[in-house]
């Protein structure tokens, strides 16, 4: 039983890994998070009703044409929001999935989180919430923030139970301004929304002198099984909305945010073992994984 399990996250792994035209370096692939959740991730890809790519027509989505209708009402209260700096980085260790994201000036303003809007969004953004609240396919949103010279490093999401809408909102307009899928481009402009798979892996980049601000969702993937939709809402429901982070005091914070300051000590610790020697950093991670593997394995 053991050995099936192994074998079924190798080849879970092996799909994950080969799945794009982009690819992680081997060692790097076997450390990230895509390894860990490749088999809830394959299960989700195998009872998909979307194609195998790094795009989806936004056609096929037409509960998001209330967002492209009043995409002007959106970009006004995320205006306000950068007017009063309220579209920032986290001052804390509470956002494990986007911290980071912080370091080359990446910035966001949580809406919703897998849950109901968050107080400081139904406060700030009225309008904004209660549009997003007549789609309930919508399980995440958040404004989200890319200065000039700002780029996101290449990675993948973690869970394969939604897939990404961006909305231009406050863009350049310009090729300058672009985010890159599995290889493939697409550039933002005003008004305009695109879906994407973040499960393949992808970048940003602005080049452009202007900041650019967009409506971020995650949306549920639609799945042709029921047991697979709800084995999806169960993942979505406890470990995904445990990954909830605030804006301000007055919003609640998921527990796995709540750890993650503890975590971040460690995590800390190998960053400066890395600095003075990255065999020494890695011969560690193998030593951690690796026993904790053979030890599992062991009669």
């Amino acid at each position: 039983m053991k050995l099936s399990i192994v074998a079924i996250f190798i080849a879970s792994t092996m799909y994950v890994h080969f799945r794009g035209r982009v690819r992680l370096r081997f060692f790097r692939q076997l450390m990230d998070h895509s390894t860990f959740m490749a088999p809830i991730n394959c299960l989700m890809y195998l009872f998909s009703k979307l194609p195998a790519k790094p795009y989806l027509p936004v056609a096929g989505f037409p509960e998001l044409k209330l967002l492209e209708e009043h995409w002007q009402d959106i970009r006004a209260e995320a205006f306000k929001l950068a007017d009063a700096g309220e579209i920032k980085k986290s001052d804390k260790y509470n956002d494990a999935g986007f911290n980071s994201f912080f370091k080359t000036g990446w910035t966001r303003f949580h809406l919703k989180w897998y849950d109901d809007a968050h107080s400081s969004a139904k406060e700030l953004c009225p309008v904004t919430t209660g549009l997003l609240q007549r789609i309930p396919t919508v399980k995440a949103a958040m404004f989200a923030a890319l200065p000039p010279g700002g780029r996101l490093v290449t990675h993948r999401d973690p869970f394969a139970g939604s897939v990404r809408y961006h909305l231009g909102l406050v863009t350049p307009n310009a090729d300058s301004c672009y985010i890159s899928v599995d290889g493939e481009r697409y550039f933002w402009r005003d008004g305009e929304g695109v879906i994407f798979d973040e499960t393949y892996l992808h970048y940003a980049e602005n080049q452009s002198d202007m900041m650019r601000i967009i409506l971020f969702c995650d949306v549920e993937r639609p799945l042709n099984n029921p047991v697979a939709r709800w084995f999806n809402h169960f993942i979505s429901n406890t470990l995904i909305r445990a990954a909830s982070a605030p804006n301000s005091d007055t919003d609640k914070t998921g527990g796995i945010n709540r750890l993650f300051a503890y975590v971040q000590q460690v995590r800390m610790f190998g960053k400066r073992i890395k600095a003075k020697s990255r065999f020494a950093y890695y011969a560690i991670q193998w030593v951690l994984f690796g026993g904790l593997i053979v030890w599992w394995l062991w009669p």
